[in-house]
C-alpha cells in the first residue's frame, strides 16, 4: 500500500500570524522612518518584556529585510541583520521570518536549520516546533528515517506542552491565533502519534492519533494508523474502535490502496465477528459517522470448546464415520457422556486404518509399533496408537519409521491425556499386487 501523505500546508500556518503582526517601534521620535511601509512580521509566540530598537541602523536593517517581496532578497536581508545584530531584541522575530522565507524557496535543509535556531532563542516557539515536527515526519526515507520520526515525535510532544501556556501575541487577530493553534495542534498530535506507532508504543500512538482524528476527522493518515494501533495485539488492543476506524479509513481512501484497506479491514472483522455479516453495514456507517457512536458494538465470535465441538460432531456424524482425530477429540476432550458413547462403539471392534510409523520394537520382528493417527501428532512425531501385532511382520513387508502403515487393529483401552489408544490383534492390510505382464516371443512367419 502506498504511504498516505499528510496533507497540511504548514507555510500557511507559519505566515498567518506574521501577516498582521505590528512592526517594531521606531527607535526615536526624531528619527525619520524609511519611506516604505513597515512590513508584517511574526510576533513572539510567548509573552515577553517590551522590546525596542535603540539603534536606527538596526531598525532600518530589520524593516528593509522584512519589506522585501522576493524570498531570496528577504533571506539575504535577514541573514545580514542577524550577523550584524546577533543580540537584537527582535532576533526571534527575524529568525521566524527567515524560516518562512527559506520555506518559500523550498530549501528544506535551511528551513530546518533556521527552525532550530529559532528554538535556541525560544524553545517554545510554536511555529518552529510545528515546522520541525511536520518536516521531520515527512522524511521517511534513508538511514535517518527512524531518527527523523523520533525527532518529529519529540517536537510534537513539546509543542503540545507549549500550547497549554501559549498566549496570543499583541496585535494578532483572535481568528488568526485560533487558526494557528488549531493547525499546529493537528501537526503536533500527528507527529507524536506516528513517532509512537513507529516505536511500537501503541497505547501512546492511540492517545495522540485519536486527538488528531478528533481535530480533523478527514485526516486519512491519522485515521488509518489509529486503526492499526487499536488492532495491534497487546494490552492496548481495542478491536471495536480499531474496526470502526479501519472502515472509516476505507471510506476516506480513494484510488490506489482502497481495495487493500477494505480487504484488510474485512479480514479483521471476520476474525473478530466470526463471519462477514455486518461488515457492509459498518462501511456504510463509517462513511457518514466520524467517530464510533457511544453505543457502538460488534458481537464477538466465541469459538466452541473442544467438548462442544465433539457434541456437534455426534449430532452430524456416526462414530464409525469419524476420523481418528475426531475420535481422539471426543475421547480426550469430550463430555463424559460423549466420550463414553464414542468408546462404546470403538472398544473391541476391529478397525481398518492408516497411521504413521513413529517407532518399531527392537526385536527385529516388529510385533509392537508406535503409530500416529492424527495429523497433529504426525507433525509432532508423537505416538497416539500403541499397536500389538498378532504375529511378526514378514521382512518383505516390514515398514520403516516415518512412513505410512496400513493395518487392522482392535481398540482395548485408551489414556485421555496425553492421548494414547492401545490396540491388539494387529494385522497387515496389503493390497493384492498386480500380476506381472507376460512377454512372449514373436511367432516366426
Amino acid at each position: 500500500m502506498k504511504k498516505i501523505v499528510l496533507a497540511m500546508l504548514l507555510v500557511a500556518a507559519v505566515t498567518a500570524v506574521a501577516q498582521t503582526a505590528p512592526a517594531p517601534a521606531q527607535p526615536a521620535p526624531t528619527q525619520a522612518a524609511p519611506t516604505q511601509a513597515a512590513p508584517a512580521q511574526a510576533a513572539p509566540t510567548q509573552p515577553a518584556p517590551k522590546k525596542e530598537m535603540k539603534d536606527p541602523a538596526e531598525y532600518n536593517a530589520y524593516v528593509g529585510a522584512a519589506g522585501q517581496t522576493d524570498a531570496a532578497a528577504q533571506i539575504s536581508g535577514f541573514e545580514a541583520f542577524l550577523t550584524q545584530y546577533p543580540n537584537s531584541a527582535y532576533k526571534e522575530d527575524a529568525l521566524e521570518l527567515l524560516m518562512a522565507a527559506y520555506q518559500k524557496t523550498g530549501n528544506q535543509a535551511k528551513t530546518l536549520e533556521t527552525a532550530q535556531r529559532v528554538l535556541v532563542v525560544n524553545p517554545c516557539n510554536i511555529r518552529a516546533l510545528a515546522l520541525v515536527a511536520y518536516t521531520k515526519q515527512a522524511m521517511t526515507t534513508g538511514p535517518s528515517a527512524q531518527q527523523n520520526l523520533a525527532d518529529a515525535g519529540q517536537a510534537g510532544e513539546k509543542g503540545l506542552q507549549c500550547l497549554q501556556t501559549a498566549t496570543k501575541p499583541d496585535g494578532t487577530p483572535a481568528a488568526d491565533w485560533d487558526k494557528l493553534k488549531s493547525t499546529t495542534t493537528g501537526i503536533f498530535n500527528n507527529a507524536a502519534g506516528m513517532s509512537a506507532y513507529s516505536a511500537k508504543d501503541y497505547a501512546k500512538a492511540e492517545r495522540f492519533l485519536r486527538a488528531a482524528v478528533e481535530g480533523d476527522p478527514t485526516n486519512l493518515t491519522a485515521v488509518y494508523y489509529l486503526a492499526l494501533a487499536y488492532l495491534m495485539p497487546g494490552p492496548a488492543e481495542n478491536d471495536l474502535d480499531g474496526l470502526f476506524f479501519i472502515a472509516r479509513a476505507a471510506n476516506l481512501q480513494t484510488g490506489a490502496g482502497k481495495d487493500q484497506i477494505v480487504k484488510f479491514g474485512k479480514s479483521k472483522y471476520v476474525k473478530y465477528h466470526g463471519s462477514e455479516e455486518g461488515w457492509t453495514a459498518l462501511l456504510a456507517q463509517a462513511a457518514t459517522t466520524t467517530l464510533p457512536p457511544a453505543n457502538f458494538t460488534i458481537t464477538k465470535y466465541v469459538p466452541p470448546t473442544p467438548a462442544e465441538q465433539c457434541s456437534d460432531l455426534l449430532k452430524t456424524k456416526k462414530v464409525e464415520e469419524m476420523s481418528f482425530a475426531e475420535w481422539q477429540l471426543c475421547l480426550s476432550e469430550g463430555k463424559p457422556e460423549d466420550a463414553e458413547k464414542v468408546w462404546g462403539v470403538l472398544k473391541g471392534k476391529p478397525l481398518q486404518m492408516v497411521a504413521h510409523v513413529i517407532s518399531l520394537d527392537s526385536s527385529g520382528k516388529a510385533t509392537k509399533l508406535q503409530l500416529a493417527g492424527s495429523s497433529d501428532d504426525i507433525d509432532a512425531k508423537r505416538a497416539d496408537i500403541d499397536l500389538t501385532m498378532t504375529a511378526a511382520i514378514p521382512a518383505k513387508s516390514m515398514p520403516k519409521e516415518d512412513t505410512d502403515f496400513q493395518f487392522q487393529g482392535t481398540p482395548v483401552s485408551y489414556v485421555p491425556k496425553p492421548f494414547l489408544m492401545t490396540m491388539n490383534e494387529g494385522a497387515l492390510l496389503v493390497k493384492a499386487a498386480p500380476k506381472p505382464a507376460v512377454h512372449r516371443k514373436p511367432r516366426p512367419h
